[in-house]
């Protein structure tokens, strides 16, 4: 898993590069080994019903079969079955329709796409590349007719444009991007709103609507909060230090209670070429965010992408940016309150106070879990009211300690290391150097942690940690024999008193994951998930109106798992705790993104990203995939058409909600 990606934009996608948090916090890993311990559970291995009262009442698939309790699963659909192939799949007596593909129009005067003749001119109003998070906005309350909120996270030139790579003795080889080509890209990020209907059981966009948009890597936004106007964002284009051009490497994100548009700038660091001199201000800033990535060759053409000509453009991404998709003329805008590190989601949920709680993972190996409470509180009937919540507020980093018990840690300024002494003259340093302010305060390094899910149904978060192969052999022991955690875990936390905006709570592991058969992977899954139903690398995560857990995938392919990424649904409750089903399957090399229900159930959307992409076939044998010969020609399969990542939207054949 840790071999050195074909192409550059793969790197981006599995983090595989060097950890940069040298801090001697410690790691998830030795929080679990030193909980287990405490209970008793160092005894040279592990009893079955000892790992169950860790983990839940659900006992290990691979040990003894525990006799069987009452109740079962709350998920009842024919599983799909895991594996590998060109297309998707999703479970029988459901329809899987591709809604939009890279590409095709998303405002009213776009071109077609063309993928001989692509320009960029034409893609800042197509549909961008490889989707991911995907929001559902109703429109008059309805679960038919709303705006689709979609993030597009990063490009893969190598599957975009044709005669970009040669194979020489079996090895792919990119060349150098045009110009054109590289404005091309920048388009293509950003994100997309587009009004959708659901016309006699069909999903359709609405062609001119006037809320039908795209936002790119050039799209004016604003910097608001803290940072706002901070020497550290001023360039040589922006003197003020308040408008930045675009927003970059937009993963999971979210909607807010008023019902605006979340967007998560994750990987900036990748965008960016160049060196600093070792004794310049931000060197050290930087390091941190292992930065400057050089994955893409932007700066060849655009000064603001070289660290060396403009030292402080990397200041001005790594925010969430908040989009209102009801004005198409609105300014995106950067919340730098929410801190800045490689965001992945900014899910929302109300607390008992008023006050909205979103939380954010910085998504890289031994990096941490953040939550953010505003200052103000949500007004359900003065939408208005709360278009600036996200500006004030507390933001905290976590740790998790061996008693099963959590702090949420606040950063602000004048608290504890967080002074003047240490490089903080303000709030304002500190959520632009969030990363190291949460090093000082000790937060918990943790394996990935991506998308984080509350629950309003059960008062639960689900934080979903993809893997972490870097662990090393000094973690393994008989409580956590994981020492390359290569397929994660989902921790759930339990909020003080059911309090979203509490301070403290505690935690439990819901899943180890990975093959349960094979018995030293350590896997958790409950006896009654099938050979189909277990996964690794979770990902992304939602929770349904019923309150049920859906998780997604990114990282399973065949040579490590022998299937593709997919949509599992996992229960949480009861004995049936910790089952796990798969739902929908993606094609060859694809992610599992997305995914989002409307509110009635019936519809869920989800988001294929980078179909075609990886370096093996469908049985694990290595081959390059690219333009003109990729691992599959999904959705279009036209030998005129490349491979597309698109949003797919699941319906339930006659009707009704989706897995009931």
């Amino acid at each position: 898993m840790n071999e050195k990606p074909t192409f550059p934009t793969q790197g981006l996608e599995s983090a595989e590069f060097d950890p940069t948090n040298h801090s001697a916090n410690r790691t998830m890993g030795e929080v679990i080994a030193a909980r287990f311990s405490r209970r008793g559970f160092l005894q040279g291995s592990l009893a079955v019903s000892a790992i169950a009262a860790t983990v839940g009442p659900a006992a290990l698939l691979s040990a003894p079969r525990a006799e069987a309790q009452e109740g079962g699963s709350v998920f009842s659909f024919p599983e799909v079955t895991a594996g590998v192939d060109a297309d998707h799949h999703v479970a029988e007596g459901y329809d899987a329709q591709v809604l939009i593909r890279w590409g095709d129009p998303v405002v009213s005067d776009a071109p077609e796409f063309d993928p001989n003749n692509q320009t960029a001119a034409a893609q800042a109003g197509q549909f961008g590349y490889n989707n991911d998070y995907v929001g559902y906005i109703p429109l008059d309350g309805s679960d038919e007719h709303g705006l689709l909120v979609v993030n597009h996270e990063y490009t893969n030139p190598h599957l975009m444009f044709p005669g970009l790579v040669q194979v020489v003795d079996g090895a792919a080889v990119q060349g150098d991007l045009s110009e054109e080509q590289v404005n091309i890209e920048i388009a293509a990020h950003g994100g997309s709103i587009i009004e959708i209907e659901k016309v006699d059981g069909v999903w359709r966009r609405v062609a001119d609507s006037q809320y039908n948009r795209r936002i790119t890597g050039t799209t004016e936004t604003l910097v608001t909060g803290p940072a706002a106007g901070h020497d550290r964002l001023k360039t040589s284009a922006d003197a003020t230090g308040t408008k930045v051009l675009g927003t970059l490497n937009n993963c999971a994100g979210g909607v807010t209670p008023w019902g605006t548009y979340l967007m998560a700038e994750e990987n900036f660091h990748g965008y960016f070429s160049g060196e600093l001199p070792a004794d310049h201000a931000e060197s050290g800033n930087y390091a941190r965010l292992g930065a400057p990535g050089g994955w893409y060759q932007w700066h060849n053409f655009h000064d603001r992408f070289d660290v060396s000509k403009e030292p402080n453009e990397m200041n001005r991404f790594g925010y969430i940016v908040e989009v209102d998709p009801m004005d198409p003329n609105s300014v995106p805008k950067k919340r730098t309150a929410m801190g800045r590190f490689k965001h992945e989601g900014a899910e929302s949920i109300v607390a008992p106070s008023g006050q909205v709680v979103l939380y954010s993972g910085d998504d890289e190996r031994f990096d941490y879990v953040y939550k953010f409470v505003t200052a103000g509180t949500y007004n359900a009937e003065d939408r208005a009211a709360n278009m600036d919540l996200l500006d004030e507020g507390t933001l905290y980093v976590a740790r998790f300690d061996e008693d099963g018990s959590m702090e949420w840690m606040p950063l602000v300024h004048g608290e504890g290391p967080l002074t003047a002494e240490n490089g903080f003259e303000s709030q304002a340093d500190i959520v632009i150097e969030t990363r190291r302010a949460a090093d000082l305060l000790g937060a918990t390094k943790m394996d990935r942690p991506e998308d984080i899910q509350p629950n309003a149904t059960n008062g639960k978060v689900y934080v979903m940690l993809t893997n972490n192969s870097r662990r090393t052999e000094e973690d393994v022991n008989a409580a956590n024999p994981r020492a390359a955690n290569a397929f994660g875990h989902i921790i759930e936390i339990a909020e003080t008193d059911g309090d979203f905006a509490a301070t403290s709570g505690t935690w439990e592991i819901l899943l180890k994951c990975g093959d349960p058969s094979i018995a030293e992977v350590g896997a958790t899954f409950s006896t009654d998930t099938t050979e189909n139903g277990w996964f690794g690398m979770p990902d992304n995560a939602a929770v349904d109106s019923d309150g049920r857990l859906w998780v997604s995938t990114d990282g399973n392919n065949p040579t490590d798992t022998g299937r593709t990424d997919g949509l599992w649904a996992v229960d949480t409750e009861g004995a049936a705790r910790g089952t796990s089903r798969l739902f929908y399957r993606v094609p060859v090399g694809a992610e599992m993104c997305g995914p989002v229900f409307t509110d009635d159930g019936e519809s869920l959307f989800l988001a294929i990203q980078h179909p075609g992409d990886g370096g093996e076939d469908w049985e694990g044998h290595a081959r390059p995939s690219y333009y003109e010969d990729p691992s599959t020609r999904w959705p279009d399969f036209r030998d005129d058409m490349p491979v597309r990542p698109a949003v797919v939207v699941v319906t339930k054949q006659g009707g009704g909600k989706i897995a009931v």
